[in-house]
C-alpha cells in the first residue's frame, strides 16, 4: 500500500520578501551606506578594540523565530561595521592586505544575485573563469593549454601545486595508493624566508614538513642558490628524490623576490617542478617598473597568486596558474556518475573547474576580478602597484633621517621593516605597535628578524598616501617616546645607521 504524501506547504513559506519595494528601498540604504563606508573611510579609526559588551552579543543563542532585516541590519552597523579589520582604511600597513575597491563590491553583489556554482556545467559565469585563465595566461607568459582556477587565496593554491608536483613525480597512480615507498623518498625544496603556507602544504599532502628543505638566504633574503644545489646534491648521493622547488615573489618578511631566472634554470637542469610563491609580488609583473625583477617566472610550472592584494580584489580571490593544463587536471579530475559530462544542455563544457582543484562547490570569484581588470586595465593597476613601492621607498628615506628610528631590513618592494632604538628593543617596539592599532591612527604589525623584533609596515592599499606614512612614524615617534619615558624602555642615544646598500 502506498504512503499518501504530506501536503506540500503553501508558497507563503518561501523565503523571498512579502513587498519586493520594501527590500529594495533597505538595499538601496545598505549599498549607499557602504559607499559612504568608503568614501568617509579617513574619518574613523583604522581599527579599534571590541568592548566585551560587544563581543558578548556574538555569543547569543541560535535565532528561533524571524527578525525584521532592518533590526538585523541596524546590529551589522552599530556593532560588525565599527570592530572590522580596517584594511580598507589607508592606514591599515600591517599585512599585505589589498583594499578592495567600490567596484569590487558591486561586482560581489551581482556575483551573489546569481548565485551561481563554478564547479562546472555550461554557463556564462564559467567562460568568465576562463577569460581571467587567459588574461592570466597572457600575464606571465605561459603557453597555449595553460590551465588556471580561483581558489581562496594563495595558501590554498601553493597546496594544489604541491599536489600536481606530486603527481608529476609519482603518477596519477599516487591518488590511489598513496606515496608509497617512493613517495618517502621525495624532498622538496624552498627558503628559510618562504611563507609557512608551504611547509603546511607538504604537511597536508602527505610528504610530511620534514620532507620540505629550507635553505638559508642572502643578505636581501633570497634564496642562497649555492646552498640549495649542495642539498640538491646531497640528498640525491643520500638516496633521496628531489622533485620540488618553491621560489619567492615577495616573501612575507621584507617582500624579497628569489632570483626566479637562475631558479628556473636549476630546475631545468635538475628535472624538478618550479613552483612560484608570488602571493602578492607575482602582480608586479603589471609594473613595468618591477616587472625584470620577475625574470624567469615566464618559466615556471606553476605559479600561486592573490589577486585580492595588490589586484584590489576584494576578498577572497586566490589563484593558481598550471603551464601544463594535462598534468593539473591528472592531479584533480575525478570523474562521476552523477557529474556526467554531455555534448550539448546544461552539462556541457567540459572540462570543468572543479577538474582542476579540490572544490565542486565554488562561488563567482572571477566576476570581481574580471569587472576590477575590465574598469580599471592592467596600466592603472599597475602604477598603483608601482605607487606602493615609491610610498615603502619614502618611508625608509623617513627612517633613515630620524636618529630614533633603525631601519631593519633592506626594503626591496612595498614593505618596510623598522624599530625604535631602545634598552630591550623587541619589548618596547611590540607594545608601540599595539599602542598604535588601539589609538586608531594606523595598523603596523611585527616580524621577527634574526630574533629581533621589528615594526613591519606593508604598504598595499591603493589608498594610502604620504600623510599616512607621516602619520605612522610620527606614531611611532609619540609612543616610543612614552614607553621610554615611563621605564618600559630607555631609549639609545646612538648615532643613525648608514643606508644600507641595495
Amino acid at each position: 500500500m502506498l504512503r499518501e504524501a504530506p501536503p506540500v506547504s503553501a508558497s507563503s513559506e518561501t523565503l523571498d520578501p512579502k513587498n519586493w519595494d520594501d527590500i529594495r528601498a533597505l538595499g538601496h540604504r545598505m549599498l549607499d551606506d557602504m559607499i559612504d563606508y568608503a568614501a568617509d573611510i579617513r574619518d574613523r579609526p583604522v581599527w579599534q578594540p571590541i568592548p566585551d559588551q560587544v563581543r558578548a552579543r556574538f555569543h547569543a543563542a541560535l535565532p528561533r523565530q524571524a527578525s525584521d532585516l532592518g533590526e538585523v541590519y541596524r546590529e551589522f552597523t552599530d556593532f560588525i561595521v565599527p570592530y572590522a579589520t580596517g584594511n580598507v582604511h589607508p592606514g591599515f600597513m600591517g599585512w599585505v592586505h589589498g583594499g578592495g575597491t567600490a567596484v569590487g563590491m558591486l561586482a560581489e553583489m551581482l556575483a551573489a544575485g546569481l548565485n551561481a556554482n563554478l564547479g562546472g556545467r555550461d554557463h556564462m559565469p564559467i567562460e568568465v573563469e576562463r577569460q581571467i585563465v587567459e588574461w592570466t595566461r597572457q600575464m606571465f607568459g605561459f603557453p597555449d593549454g595553460a590551465s588556471g582556477i580561483f581558489v581562496t587565496g594563495t595558501s590554498m593554491a601553493n597546496l594544489m601545486a604541491v599536489l600536481v608536483a606530486r603527481t608529476m613525480a609519482l603518477g596519477r597512480s599516487v591518488r590511489r595508493h598513496g606515496l608509497g615507498d617512493d613517495g618517502a623518498l621525495l624532498t622538496a625544496y624552498t627558503s628559510k624566508a618562504a611563507h609557512g603556507c608551504i611547509t603546511k602544504a607538504m604537511d597536508i599532502s602527505g610528504f610530511g614538513s620534514d620532507a620540505l628543505r629550507c635553505i638559508g638566504v642572502d643578505r636581501f633574503h633570497r634564496i642562497d642558490l649555492q646552498a640549495l644545489r649542495v642539498q640538491i646534491a646531497l640528498d640525491r648521493s643520500a638516496g633521496l628524490k628531489p622533485f620540488l622547488v618553491v621560489g619567492s615573489a615577495g616573501t612575507v618578511d621584507i617582500g624579497a623576490i628569489d632570483d626566479l631566472a637562475a631558479l628556473s634554470a636549476l630546475c631545468r637542469e635538475e628535472g624538478l617542478w618550479f613552483h612560484v610563491d608570488g602571493a602578492f609580488g607575482a602582480l608586479g609583473i603589471l609594473s613595468p617598473e618591477l616587472a625584470p625583477r620577475l625574470a624567469g617566472i615566464e618559466n615556471a610550472d606553476s605559479i600561486a597568486l592573490d589577486f585580492h592584494k595588490w589586484g584590489q580584489v576584494p576578498y577572497d580571490a586566490g589563484f593558481l596558474m598550471v603551464r601544463d593544463g594535462d598534468r593539473h587536471r591528472d592531479a584533480f579530475a575525478a570523474p562521476a556518475a552523477y557529474l556526467r559530462r554531455e555534448t550539448r544542455g546544461l552539462a556541457a563544457n567540459s572540462p570543468w573547474p572543479c577538474d582542476l582543484g579540490p572544490d565542486l562547490s565554488r562561488g563567482f570569484r572571477a566576476l570581481k576580478t574580471w569587472f576590477t581588470l575590465k574598469t580599471y586595465g592592467t596600466e592603472k593597476l599597475g602604477g598603483v602597484i608601482t605607487r606602493t613601492c615609491a610610498l615603502a621607498g619614502y618611508l625608509e628615506a623617513r627612517v633613515l633621517a630620524e636618529p630614533r628610528l633603525e631601519l631593519m631590513a633592506p626594503v626591496q618592494l612595498n614593505i618596510v621593516c623598522f624599530r625604535y632604538r631602545a634598552a630591550d628593543a623587541s619589548k618596547v617596539n611590540g607594545d608601540i605597535v599595539m599602542d598604535i592599532q588601539e589609538s586608531g591612527i594606523a595598523a603596523p604589525s611585527t616580524t621577527l628578524l634574526d630574533g629581533e623584533l621589528a615594526i613591519r609596515a606593508a604598504i598595499v592599499n591603493h589608498r594610502t598616501d604620504v600623510g599616512d606614512i607621516d602619520a605612522l612614524i610620527s606614531a611611532v615617534l609619540e609612543f616610543g617616546a612614552q614607553r621610554s619615558c615611563s621605564g618600559d624602555g630607555l631609549m639609545l642615544q646612538v648615532e643613525q645607521s648608514p643606508p644600507l646598500a641595495m
